[in-house]
C-alpha cells in the first residue's frame, strides 16, 4: 500500500484551520463554546496553529455523559477548540482513507449512510433465492474494544508523516481504559471505518463473498448455504479475534425469505418497514406534538411502506 507523507503542514495551515472552524461550527453557532471561540477567532486559530507546530498542544479534558438510546453509552464530548483540530485533520485525511474502503462499507461516510446501506441490503436480497441463507453478525462493544496499537499500525500503513500520526493518536486515548476509542470524537468515526476495513477486504477477497454489506459494527453476508454460513461464522470469529482483537456480540443465520433487521429497517425482497420501536416512537411524538422528532422519523421512513402508516396516523390526528 502506498504511504502518503508531508501532510502535517497541510492539516495545520492557517487556511485549513479556518476551514475546520467553519466545519466545526455548523449547527452549533448558538453554543456558548462556539461564541467564546469566535470572540477571538484570529488569535484562537493562531494559538492552535502555533501550539501544534511547536508540540505544546494537548486536547482539553472531555466532558463525559451517558445516553440510553438505543442503548447505554458513555459519550466523550471534546472542547470546541479540539473539535476544530479534529476537523483540520479530517479534511485532509478522509479522502486518503476513503479511497481504500470498499463500496459496501457504510457509516459516517459520505454518500454511505443508513439509506445507502438499506438500499444495498434490499438489492442483495433480491439477488438470492428465497431458500438461500444470510449470516448477520454484530461486534461486541466495538468502540470500547478497539485495540489502539492495532489502529495506530493501520494508520501508519497509509500515513508516513510521523508528526501527523502522533496528532491523530492524541484523539484515540481514553484515560479510564487501556483499550477503546472515545465515542463523541469526529475522528473516532473515521477510526472505526479504518479499523474494520481489513475485515471488509478479508470477506470480499479471501472469503470471496460477493454479496456483503457492513454498517459500522453490524454486517451481513448474503446468498450462502446453511453449511457455508456455519463455516463462515467460525472463519470470521477467528479473523476478528486474531487480527483485530474483537469478539462477536450476536450472530443470526436465517433464510433469505425471512429478510433482515438492519440499519433501522425490517427489509425483505419486496417490502421495507421501519422497526417496531420506531413506529412506537412515532405515535408517541404525534401525541406530544413533537414536530422536530416527527420530521426526522418521516425522513427515516421515506421510501418504505411505513410511510402510509405514518400518514394515516397524522390524518387521524389532524382530521
Amino acid at each position: 500500500m502506498k504511504r502518503v507523507g508531508n501532510l502535517f503542514e497541510q492539516c495545520f495551515s492557517e487556511d485549513n484551520l479556518y476551514g475546520a472552524y467553519l466545519d466545526a461550527r455548523k449547527g452549533k453557532r448558538a453554543k456558548k463554546s462556539v461564541i467564546e471561540f469566535e470572540k477571538s477567532l484570529g488569535s484562537n486559530i493562531e494559538y492552535l496553529r502555533q501550539s501544534i507546530s511547536d508540540g505544546s498542544y494537548a486536547p482539553k479534558p472531555y466532558t463525559k455523559f451517558i445516553i440510553h438510546e438505543p442503548k447505554e453509552r458513555v459519550i466523550y464530548a471534546p472542547h470546541f477548540s479540539d473539535v476544530v483540530v479534529q476537523h483540520a485533520i479530517y479534511r485532509v485525511i478522509y479522502p486518503i482513507f476513503d479511497a481504500t474502503f470498499i463500496r459496501q462499507s457504510h457509516g459516517c461516510r459520505k454518500n454511505h449512510g443508513t439509506h445507502s446501506a438499506s438500499a444495498y441490503t434490499q438489492w442483495a436480497l433480491r439477488q438470492c433465492d428465497d431458500e438461500d441463507y444470510l449470516i448477520q453478525l454484530d461486534i461486541r462493544k466495538f468502540f470500547y474494544s478497539i485495540d489502539r496499537t492495532i489502529l495506530g499500525i493501520l494508520i501508519e500503513n497509509k500515513i508516513k508523516d510521523v508528526r501527523l500520526v502522533s496528532m491523530m493518536k492524541l484523539f484515540m486515548s481514553m484515560e479510564d481504559s487501556p483499550v477503546g476509542i472515545p465515542i463523541g470524537n469526529l475522528l473516532s468515526q473515521l477510526y472505526a471505518l479504518i479499523y474494520l476495513s481489513p475485515l471488509d477486504h478479508f470477506i470480499k477477497r479471501d472469503v470471496g463473498c460477493r454479496l456483503y454489506v457492513r454498517y459500522v459494527d453490524d454486517f451481513i453476508l448474503f446468498g450462502v448455504s446453511l453449511e457455508e454460513a456455519k463455516a463462515l461464522k467460525v472463519i470470521i470469529i477467528n479473523f476478528l479475534n486474531k487480527r483485530l482483537h474483537l469478539t462477536l456480540s450476536k450472530c443470526t443465520i436465517q433464510k433469505i425469505k425471512r429478510g433482515t433487521n438492519f440499519v433501522g429497517f425490517r427489509t425483505f425482497k419486496g417490502l421495507k418497514l421501519v422497526r417496531k420501536r420506531s413506529m412506537y416512537n412515532f405515535r408517541k411524538a404525534v401525541k406530544n406534538n413533537n414536530t422536530e422528532a416527527l420530521a426526522s422519523m418521516m425522513g427515516h421512513a421515506k421510501g418504505t411502506q411505513t410511510m402510509r402508516y405514518y400518514t394515516s396516523i397524522l390524518e387521524r390526528k389532524n382530521g
